[in-house]
C-alpha cells in the first residue's frame, strides 16, 4: 500500500466525535484513525469512526448534526444519503457563559486605524457619494446618473472621493405601507443614508410609488441639505431632466464630500459584518474559527461585530444563548429561530432546505452541520445584543442581526445596520463585494484560495498546515485594520459591490 493510502490525514474535531473530516482525499482501504475507508471520500467530507445505528445522532464538533437514516459502519463515507435531521432538544443554559467585559484592554492600548470622521462623530473606512432609489422605476436614472458623472472625468479632481455608486433595488411599491416588508425598506434606506462610509446621499425617485420620499424624510427627520438631496422624476419632468439635475446635484456634493480626510481612529469605531458564503466541509475548521478569533480581538479592543443569517444558527443557537449577556437576549434569539421555522413552514420549506448544491458538494451534509460552523465566527465572547433586520446597532461588542441566509440580503441588512468593513469566508469560491463596505475574502482552503487568488484576500487553508487559529485571527484583525485605513480589497480592484445591494423583501407584492 502506497504512503498516501496509508496516512491519508484527517481531522478529529472533538474526542465525542463519531467523524472525522478528510483533509486529504481518502482512497477505499485507506487506513484512517484506525478504520479502513470503504469508499473514496473527498476532502472536507466525513468518514465514520464507530458504528452508527439507524436514528443515532451523528457527531461533529461534539455537537448532533444530524441522525443516521441507516446503519452506519466505521469506514463508510457518511453525508445526505445516510443523514438526516429531526427534532431534537436544545439545552439553552440562558446567560451562564457571559463574561462581564470581555477582557477589554486599556484605551492606550488599542489598536487604531485612519478613517473619515462624520459630523455624528462616527467613522468611515470609506469615501462615497451613494445614489438611492425610492423604488425600482428610478432605478435606471439613477444608474444614468452615476454613470455621467463618471463619464465626465470629473472625480479626477476630487482624489479623496471612492467614487458615485448608484444602489438600486426591485421593490418600492405594490406593497403594503402599513406591513412589515415596508418597514424593512424604509430602515434599510435610511441605514445606507446615515452608514458612515457615506459622505453625501442623493435619493431619487419616480413620484406616484408606495415609497414616498416626502414620508420617508419625514419618519427620519431628513432635511434638504449639502449632503442630502432628493429627485422626482414626475416632478422634475421626465427622466433626462432628472439625469441633468441629478448630475448637477452630485457636482455640488463633491467639495464637501471630498473635504473629508482620513485622521487616526480607535478601533472601537469599526463595525465588523460577518459573513460566510459558498461554505464547505472546512470552513467550520479554518476560516470561520479564525474570523471568530480577529472578532475576539476587535471586541477586546472595543469594537463591534455582528453575526446574522439567522437560518444559518438553526441547530447551533444554543451555542449563542449560553453567551447571551442575560436571559432576554437569549430569549429574543429563540424567538427568531421560532418564526423562521413557521415562515419556512407557511411557504412549503424547512430549515434543511438551506445547505445548497456547492455546500453539499464540498462535504456539509445538514443545516446543522453548517450553522455549527458558521456560528464559530463570532468568536467566544459575550452576546451584548439581539436586531432587527437593518435595525441601528447601538450595542458595542458581539451582537446579533436577523437575516435570511441569502448573503447579498444579509450583508446589506448588515451595512444598514452601520457595519463599515466586512469579513467574508468561503469554501466554494464566492465572488461578492458590498459598496460602501469593503469586503475582505477569507479562503477556507489552499486549492481554491490558489485557484481564485485574484479575488480571495487571505487563505486560511494554511490552518490544515499547521498555522494555529490564533495565529490566523491576528492576520485577519491586522488586514481589517489596513483595510479600514483605506487598502483596497480584491474585490474592491475588481469593482464588486454596485449591484449587491439587496434589501430583504417581505410581505405581499400586490
Amino acid at each position: 500500500m502506497s504512503a498516501a493510502l496509508q496516512d491519508p490525514r484527517s481531522i478529529l474535531l472533538h474526542s465525542t466525535d463519531n467523524t472525522a473530516v478528510a483533509v486529504d482525499s481518502i482512497a477505499p482501504g485507506a487506513l484512517v484513525r484506525g478504520v479502513v475507508a470503504k469508499a473514496r471520500i473527498h476532502k472536507g467530507h466525513k468518514i465514520a469512526l464507530a458504528p452508527i445505528s439507524l436514528g443515532a445522532p451523528v457527531l461533529k464538533f461534539g455537537q448532533i448534526i444530524g441522525f443516521a437514516t441507516q446503519p452506519i459502519e466505521p469506514g463508510d463515507w457518511v453525508h445526505e444519503h445516510n443523514v438526516a435531521v429531526q427534532e431534537f432538544d436544545r439545552d439553552y443554559r440562558f446567560a451562564e457563559g457571559a463574561k462581564a467585559d470581555d477582557n477589554l484592554l486599556p484605551e492606550n492600548q488599542r489598536a487604531s486605524f485612519q478613517g473619515f470622521r462624520r459630523a455624528n462623530g462616527k467613522f468611515g473606512t470609506r469615501n462615497y457619494i451613494a445614489i438611492l432609489t425610492s423604488v425600482n422605476c428610478s432605478a435606471t436614472a439613477a444608474r444614468f446618473i452615476a454613470k455621467e458623472v463618471e463619464r465626465s472625468g470629473i472625480l479626477d479632481d476630487y482624489p479623496n472621493i471612492d467614487g458615485v455608486i448608484p444602489l438600486v433595488h426591485g421593490t418600492g411599491c405594490a406593497m403594503d405601507t402599513k406591513g412589515e416588508g415596508y418597514e424593512v425598506l424604509k430602515r434599510t434606506q435610511w441605514g445606507y443614508a446615515a452608514n458612515p462610509n457615506m459622505a453625501a446621499v442623493l435619493m431619487v425617485g419616480l413620484g406616484c410609488e408606495a415609497f414616498q420620499i416626502g414620508k420617508w424624510k419625514e419618519a427620519y427627520g431628513i432635511v434638504e441639505s449639502d449632503a442630502f438631496r432628493s429627485l422626482v422624476i414626475q416632478d422634475m419632468g421626465g427622466t433626462r431632466r432628472t439625469i441633468d439635475a441629478g448630475v448637477e446635484a452630485v457636482r455640488a456634493m463633491l467639495p464637501l464630500a471630498n473635504g473629508y480626510t482620513r485622521e487616526t481612529a480607535p478601533a472601537s469605531e469599526l463595525m465588523l459584518a460577518l459573513q460566510c458564503g459558498g461554505s464547505d466541509g472546512y470552513s467550520g475548521i479554518t476560516a470561520n474559527p479564525a474570523l471568530g478569533a480577529a472578532v475576539d480581538l476587535l471586541v477586546r479592543h472595543g469594537g463591534t461585530a455582528i453575526l446574522s443569517e439567522t437560518p444559518e444558527i438553526y441547530g447551533a443557537e444554543h451555542l449563542l444563548t449560553y453567551r447571551a449577556a442575560d436571559r432576554a437576549i437569549g430569549e429574543k434569539l429563540v424567538d427568531l429561530i421560532h418564526w423562521w421555522e413557521e415562515y419556512s413552514a407557511r411557504h412549503g420549506g424547512e430549515m434543511n432546505n438551506n445547505p445548497s448544491p456547492g455546500n453539499k458538494a464540498g462535504g456539509l451534509t445538514t443545516i446543522l452541520e453548517k450553522s455549527l460552523g458558521a456560528a464559530a465566527k463570532g468568536g467566544t465572547g459575550t452576546l451584548r445584543g439581539v436586531y432587527r433586520y437593518a435595525e441601528p446597532v447601538t450595542a458595542k461588542g458581539f451582537v446579533f442581526m436577523d437575516t435570511p441566509g441569502y448573503d447579498p440580503v444579509a450583508a446589506t441588512g448588515q451595512v444598514a445596520g452601520g457595519a463599515n468593513v466586512l469579513c467574508f469566508t468561503t469554501g466554494r469560491g464566492s465572488a461578492y463585494g458590498c459598496k460602501p463596505t469593503p469586503s475582505i475574502k477569507l479562503a477556507t482552503n489552499s486549492d481554491m484560495f490558489r485557484r481564485m487568488s485574484e479575488d480571495m484576500d487571505i487563505n486560511c487553508g494554511d490552518i490544515l498546515d499547521g498555522v494555529t487559529v490564533e495565529e490566523k485571527g491576528r492576520e485577519i484583525f491586522d488586514f481589517i485594520l489596513k483595510t479600514a485605513s483605506g487598502e483596497k480589497t480584491k474585490s474592491e480592484a475588481l469593482g464588486y459591490g454596485d449591484a449587491e445591494f439587496v434589501p430583504w423583501q417581505l410581505g405581499a407584492i400586490m
